[in-house]
């Protein structure tokens, strides 16, 4: 006992330090091996699950991307759509416009011309005719025609809108315009281009005119070109009983 304990006391204290250290990195590279083991083992069995679940979500990834420009192509699709309808809708809301304008069925205003037509103040000779020195509808209804011809986009006479359907007919001392009795004098109002009245001057018709009725018979002729002007609307009802619309195809909307 005492030789054993002799021995120990004689092993240098650096000799029991160091085997204590290898001893202690035994136990901690056995303790690595032992949990590394497990460890592999279970990256190596959810390897495979893991990767698949990672495919998947970037499958699923791609097909929202995807999702996400068909919906976009389907957007500008319908915004190319949607601006080719307004287009035509544009084109169809100008075309019934313009419709209603040369109608008379909405009021206008706008340059224009003013012809005044008042009965004649010359005497009425023994053998003449008393009609011939009065206002007639022919008189408003040649003065209208000849406005048409100058260039006029609406014309009204003493108020009442000249439309396709407007009679002008002789009822006594006065005329009928649409349904309207009116005395005169009477106003042939119109919305024309700024070169109406040199072009209604210059016409042939209106010439004549002027030369049978106002230096034969004194009819009285005036003139008044104001800036502007404007046009009732015609007031009465639009009725087709015997000529039906025809079909026609929708305008194409401009590139």
């Amino acid at each position: 006992m005492s030789s054993f304990a002799t021995r120990i006391r004689a092993i240098p204290s650096w000799q029991v330090t160091f085997g204590l250290a290898l001893l202690a990195l035994g136990f901690l590279i056995a303790a690595q091996l032992a949990s590394e083991g497990p460890r592999i083992r279970y990256t190596s069995q959810e390897r495979t699950p893991l990767v698949e679940t990672v495919l998947d979500l970037q499958a699923q990834q791609q097909h929202l991307k995807q999702q996400i420009l068909d919906l976009r192509a389907s957007i500008q699709d319908l915004e190319a759509t949607g601006q080719g309808s307004e287009a035509v809708t544009r084109e169809l809301n100008a075309q019934l416009e313009q419709a209603r304008i040369s109608s008379g069925l909405v009021a206008m205003t706008g340059p224009g011309l003013v012809i005044q037509l008042s009965d004649s103040t010359v005497a009425v000779p023994p053998d003449g005719s008393e009609r011939e020195y009065l206002v007639s509808g022919t008189d408003v209804l040649t003065v209208v025609e000849e406005l048409w011809l100058a260039g006029a986009e609406g014309i009204a006479v003493s108020g009442e809108r000249i439309t396709v359907a407007t009679a002008v007919v002789d009822i006594g001392g006065s005329i009928l315009v649409n349904s309207a009795y009116i005395a005169g004098p009477y106003q042939v109002t119109a919305i024309g281009p700024a070169d109406m009245f040199e072009r209604l001057t210059r016409s042939a018709g209106f010439v004549d005119f002027i030369r049978a009725r106002a230096e034969t018979f004194g009819i009285g002729v005036s003139y008044a070109v104001p800036e502007s002007v404007d046009l009732p609307a015609y007031a009465g009802l639009v009725s087709l009983r015997s000529g039906q619309v025809a079909a026609s195809a929708a305008p194409e909307a401009a590139p």
